[in-house]
């Protein structure tokens, strides 16, 4: 999956419903609710349990990195 993928428009997290946005590290991330969700084999895999909470620490170096 890339950035200009048309599936990324349509993605939502499965727990707020709101846009997730395409992390390098094949994950998708909804910096909203601090959640991350694996991409696997090409897969985006958005099963609220197949989130992972994600620390504040590294939720705000995720932002610095989504601003670039």
């Amino acid at each position: 999956m890339n950035r200009d993928d048309p599936l990324l428009r349509i993605l939502a997290c499965p727990l707020d419903k709101g846009p997730l946005h395409l992390l390098p590290e094949d994950a998708l991330y909804n910096p909203r609710l601090r959640r991350r969700y694996p991409i696997v084999d090409g897969i985006p895999q958005l099963l609220p349990s197949s989130g992972e909470q994600v620390a504040q620490e590294e939720h705000e170096e995720l932002l610095k990195r989504m601003a670039r």
